[in-house]
């Protein structure tokens, strides 16, 4: 069919792929956030120009320093290569030189000390570098991690600490030395400390508390909660540390330039951030809670359904979620939650979550509008009678 003039192009219809209604939270899989009005037409404003990109990136970064109350801020091309490129810098500051003119054998012979309990996939932008990892402690509460075990730990090959930033309720193990012991003593010995926050916002105040706290760098996704385009990613920290990230991330030749970061996405971020400082966050909250409740009283008294408040969120951010389970399955091949989130993506609209066990899913409000928790409702609802649709015809 023809569009018509004016008509917004639906770019997912032309291409046949099916939009779902995101109950999950800020997941990369379905795109992270999405991006406000004003923040794509700064981006489109971008596109339409030629500019100096280090022109570009000096006046951006001068008001993403301001708005985090940071020394100094750079935009990359997502929370990733932001830990890669920190990383390469860390070893730069090392060796007093450009990281793009050190040998194999002087970055192996360098090393980051990285907490047990803080290893995960995203660490492969560590281990990409060609660095050692010294790992301390261990992933749970049996014997935690002591200032003495990191002070053994660092050796005058060590780079950084590497600390991965989530608060009690998120998915990490337990079993870390705690974050101000951790700055403390890799202060005494000049160690750097690089944080990965990547979904630590919100509180929109730990775009400033963590460097304020003593990290040297801070790593945050831009296309999570931010709202940024979902290819950027933002490191703010200590005027000194991060004159090392800008002289080796894009556009200078090395790593760098592999991690290409386009106007666009650089515009995109300062504008994102703009707006997610000055939210009015107490609102958004008290909305999510308002629709969790909401939730809770249209399955209220059903004998299989029940609604579940969670606070903090799975990633230990001071938002609610909610964890929709079901009873009164029978005969399922699979999980009661496996069979619940097909139910969810077959339909239409699509719906998108994960599961919370093995009989439930969760609802995080973080990425839904008011229509679509309606729509959410309702397909739980549909799901509430068949199940005693099923129920009533087993009884026959």
């Amino acid at each position: 069919m023809e569009k018509r003039e004016g008509e917004a192009r639906d770019v997912y219809a032309e291409l046949g792929v099916k939009k779902v209604i995101n109950a999950a939270g800020t997941y990369t899989m379905v795109g992270g956030s999405r991006m406000s009005e004003r923040t794509l037409a700064a981006m489109a404003s971008a596109a339409r120009s030629h500019v100096v990109l280090k022109d570009l990136q000096t006046r951006v970064h001068e008001r993403l320093a301001v708005i985090t109350k940071n020394e100094a801020a750079y935009v990359t091309n997502g929370a990733a290569c932001a830990l890669h490129i920190t990383g390469a810098a860390a070893i730069a500051r090392r060796w007093g030189r450009p990281h793009a003119s050190l040998t194999p054998e002087q970055t192996a012979k360098c090393e980051i000390v990285i907490h047990r309990a803080h290893r995960n996939p995203y660490d492969h932008a560590l281990r990409l570098l060609g660095v050692k990892l010294v790992e301390i402690g261990y992933p749970n509460s049996i014997l935690p991690t002591t200032a003495k075990d990191l002070e053994l730990a660092i050796t005058e090959n060590t780079v950084a600490v590497y600390y991965f930033f989530m608060p009690p309720g998120g998915w990490i193990s337990s079993g870390a030395l705690d974050f101000r012991q951790t700055v403390e003593t890799a202060k005494k010995y000049g160690v750097p400390v690089v944080v990965d926050a990547a979904a630590q916002v919100p509180p929109v105040e730990n775009l400033w508390n963590i460097t304020g706290q003593g990290a040297s760098a801070c790593i945050f996704s831009g296309g999570k909660d931010l709202r940024g385009p979902q290819a950027s990613g933002l490191v703010v920290g200590c005027r000194e540390f991060m004159e090392r990230v800008e002289a080796t991330a894009f556009p200078t030749y090395g790593v760098g330039r592999m991690f290409k970061v386009g106007r666009e996405e650089i515009v995109g971020l300062w504008s994102a951030v703009e707006e997610y400082v000055a939210m009015d966050h107490d609102a958004r909250a008290s909305w999510a809670e308002e629709r969790i409740a909401a939730l809770d009283r249209a399955f209220r008294g059903s004998r299989n359904v029940s609604v579940q408040r969670v606070y903090p969120n799975e990633a230990g951010q001071p938002m609610p979620q909610a964890i929709v389970r079901f009873r009164g399955f029978s005969g399922l091949s699979g999980t009661v939650s496996a069979h619940v989130l097909r139910r969810f993506a077959d339909g239409d609209p699509s719906i998108f979550s994960v599961a919370a066990g093995e009989d439930g899913v969760f609802i995080n409000p973080m990425t839904l509008r008011d229509g679509e928790f309606d729509a959410i409702t309702q397909r739980v609802g549909e799901i509430e009678k068949e199940i005693e649709m099923k129920g009533e015809c087993a009884q026959r």
